[in-house]
């Protein structure tokens, strides 16, 4: 046990080795959360607390539920595959897996990746004939997936007009299609799950008196049905005691609002689970004293924190480096320059980030990092399980195993292509609707050229299923491959090599699969989960049914292919990115979350950029902007940088930008300005945006040269100068045009935009220089 202890600090020590009640570890960005949360486990299993059946462990990403795993087994000799630990989505997967019946599901339910949801929608809206312009796919997706998240079904959402009236009818709709089908959505796996256990006493009873410990990591990003799932399967409030639940999370890291997760959770659970324990792990691992001390004054700003401080024993560092830009051409030159002289230093290219609040600032650095020659990767892009060609062999694969899947025959019915038009495809939905069956069981129905073509598609997937009854996952992803002539397809295509491989990757992804599920090498494909006699003591479901228990691992509930189709759509749901080849990494601000790098770019940081502008009309929408930046300072380890542009070209416009007000919240000790300073629009001591720019080269001299020839027009304003509005408040003059009555002046208002006022009626009031 000593070992298992060693080299924790003070506060790691007391949270690993708490009584077995609910517990709020408040983790700092850098603290070890992930050490904690697996050496708690591990100790509650080596003093006998706890079996390794008896505990359930939820985290955010597949990768940190396999790194929990990998530790966990390096810890204690155990066998950790049957181990109830993994992402909310995967748990509830298994869960209905195990207990399908009672979920009202097939034994073969499928999962809808986003994109498989969105291509459902749109399949949904054309069929009712409902026009896609006035109900947009992914506004519908959104409403379905906001009402899920809520916990609510259709029949539970209350309309207020005909417009909300008719988003229902369609969630309505969708349910009936994917009941029908046999699929469902990355929603429905937390929402039916929550129901399963609701509605189902013995079942919920049997749950909550196996799981005597639940661990939550990343808890500031649950949403309000996955906290209600969570205090379900404890028991919470329950006569007969509750699970002990271990929650680990960082308030000030709370930065997915958009996502629907409730920062207030962990308030809400430290009121009512009745919290003694709350320990604060403060000790930061990561980051240098200067880029703390950063961190720390700029969230403390933040209000109905549960507060902490980031400390570090590894000195002060290097300064924050902050670069004032005339344009977002010389920012992106700055950091290819400064990049450069990383690298030079010795700096690997992979631990340089460059962050930003939008996806759409990426091109200008993209083009500088292409033109200086410097390899780079921009997270956000494709998973492997997302690619279009992996897509294709995916839905085949489906098809073997739920021929039912209209997505996925609408997916690979004519690809490649096999002669069937559009006009087919219209037919073979018309008959469908008309028998209320599937299209692969409305094939039958068609005649003609249409009925021929269909349903030599349907012999050639009823071939590949005979064929590869007895053989092993990665032989029948092969035979697939070929049979579908997906590989020989790609072949032809002039740039169709990287296809090619991608395709052949996923029989190396089979047999992995195989080997880490715990499946033997030569189990047939096809086989079927063992019976509910062999799975151990049946419970009885509250309608009298047997029901499986869940002891055992997902491969003893679920066959090979289905459980390989599953792992492939919560890979591609899964929203953590990944460590590349040695190549400079761009990413948005969100994607870094959980990711640190010796090196950060902090790039954009302008009013209305970040914090950005919609965060001004939002309910604590500037404070989550205060904890995304937060979350981007806590990405560095040795030095951040960060970078601002007077001007920059967005979705076809220039900008014309005030600095952040981030920098007035920052500790100006532990900053170290790399241009002449602008004082802040926001400040209370405040001067023009050009009174302290020094020319330093031509072009700013020639810009320099126009904003003195553009004084104002006699209007008695200038260009750069602060002003107050009535209604707009605070901003700053970019520029005037015409004299005398004539004179306008167009105007950056931070949150409220661009605005062109005449300066002979606006109230504008002069900000003291």
């Amino acid at each position: 046990m000593q070992n298992l202890l060693h080299n924790l600090n003070p506060e790691q020590l007391a949270a690993v080795t708490l009584p077995a009640q609910s517990a709020l570890i408040l983790a700092g960005a850098g603290s070890g959360k992930t050490r904690v949360l697996t050496t708690r486990i591990a100790w509650l299993i080596q003093t006998g607390q706890v079996s390794p059946a008896g505990i359930l462990a939820v985290t955010f990403t597949n990768k940190a539920a396999k790194e929990m795993l990998t530790r966990l087994s390096a810890m204690l000799p155990i066998n950790t595959r049957g181990m109830w630990i993994g992402t909310f989505h995967g748990l509830c997967n298994r869960l209905l897996r195990t207990h399908y019946r009672d979920a009202a599901l097939p034994q073969t339910f499928q999962i809808l990746d986003s994109q498989d949801q969105l291509s459902a929608i749109k399949r949904l809206l054309k069929a009712f004939n409902i026009d896609d312009e006035k109900f947009p796919a992914k506004t519908v997706m959104y409403f379905i997936n906001n009402a899920k998240d809520a916990g609510l079904r259709a029949n539970q959402v209350e309309a207020y007009d005909a417009n909300e009236r008719k988003l229902v009818e369609l969630y309505e709709l969708y349910d009936d299609q994917c009941q029908r089908e046999g699929v469902v959505d990355f929603a429905e796996l937390l929402l039916r799950s929550y129901e399963l256990l609701s509605r189902n006493q013995p079942l919920r009873e049997h749950y909550q008196q196996r799981f005597k410990h639940i661990l939550v990591d990343e808890f500031q990003d649950t949403n309000d049905l996955q906290y209600k799932w969570l205090k379900l399967l404890s028991g919470q409030g329950q006569s007969n005691g509750s699970s002990a639940l271990f929650a680990v999370g960082d308030d000030d890291q709370s930065i997915y609002a958009f996502r629907g997760a409730n920062v207030g959770n962990m308030r809400a659970f430290e009121q009512e689970f009745n919290v003694k324990n709350l320990i604060k792990l403060e000790q930061n691992y990561r980051s240098h004293g200067h880029i703390l001390d950063a961190a720390n004054m700029l969230i403390a700003n933040n209000s109905k924190r549960l507060g902490k401080n980031l400390r570090t024993d590894a000195g002060h560092g290097e300064p924050v480096r902050i670069y004032e830009a005339s344009s977002d051409l010389q920012e992106a030159q700055w950091i290819i320059e400064e990049s450069k002289s990383l690298i030079a230093d010795g700096a690997l290219r992979s631990e340089i980030a460059v962050l930003y609040r939008s996806n759409a600032q990426s091109r200008v650095i993209e083009h500088a990092l292409f033109s200086a020659g410097i390899p780079y990767t921009v997270y956000g892009g494709l998973r492997y399980f997302q690619r279009a060609e992996v897509k294709h062999a995916i839905a085949y694969l489906q098809l073997m195993d739920n021929p039912h899947n209209d997505s996925a025959f609408l997916r690979v019915v004519n690809f490649p292509t096999r002669g069937i038009g559009v006009r087919s495809i219209e037919q073979l939905q018309g008959a469908a609707q008309q028998y209320g069956v599937s299209l692969y069981a409305a094939v039958p129905h068609m005649t003609g050229k249409a009925g021929s073509a269909l349903a030599g598609f349907v012999r050639l997937v009823e071939g590949m299923r005979f064929e590869t009854q007895q053989m092993a996952l990665p032989e029948l992803v092969r035979v697939v491959l070929e049979g579908s002539t997906l590989l020989s397809h790609y072949a032809t295509e002039k740039e169709g090599a990287d296809r090619v491989e991608n395709l052949e990757q996923m029989v190396s992804a089979a047999t992995q699969f195989i080997s880490e599920e715990g499946y033997g090498q030569g189990a047939p494909a096809h086989m079927g989960p063992r019976s509910d006699a062999q799975s151990g003591m049946p419970i009885v479901s509250a309608d009298g049914v047997e029901i499986l228990d869940a002891d055992a691992p997902l491969a003893t509930v679920m066959s090979p292919l289905s459980a390989f189709l599953s792992h492939a759509s919560l890979e591609a749901g899964d929203n953590q990115a990944s460590a590349g080849q040695d190549a400079l990494q761009m990413m948005t601000v969100h994607s870094a979350k959980g990711l640190e790098f010796d090196n950060v770019f902090i790039t954009g940081l302008e009013e209305g950029l970040f914090p950005h502008e919609s965060s001004s009309k939002e309910e604590g929408g500037v404070e989550e902007e205060r904890r995304l930046m937060y979350v981007a300072i806590t990405r560095a380890r040795k030095r951040l940088y960060m970078c601002f542009s007077q001007t920059r070209m967005l979705h076809g416009q220039t900008r014309y930008n005030m600095k952040s007000r981030f920098f007035d919240e920052l500790p100006e000790e532990s900053l170290k300005w790399l241009s002449p300073k602008v004082q802040s629009h926001w400040s209370g001591t405040r001067k023009s945006a050009w009174d302290d720019v020094q020319v330093t080269s031509g072009a700013d001299n020639a810009l320099a040269q126009r904003i003195a020839q553009k004084a104002g027009g006699g209007s008695g304003w200038r260009i750069g100068e602060s002003v107050s509005h009535g209604k707009f408040g605070e901003g700053v003059i970019v520029n005037i045009e015409g004299s005398g009555s004539n004179c306008r002046a167009q105007i950056n208002f931070g949150s409220f935009g661009m605005k062109v006022l005449d300066l002979s009626v606006a109230k504008l009031e002069r900000l003291g220089r």
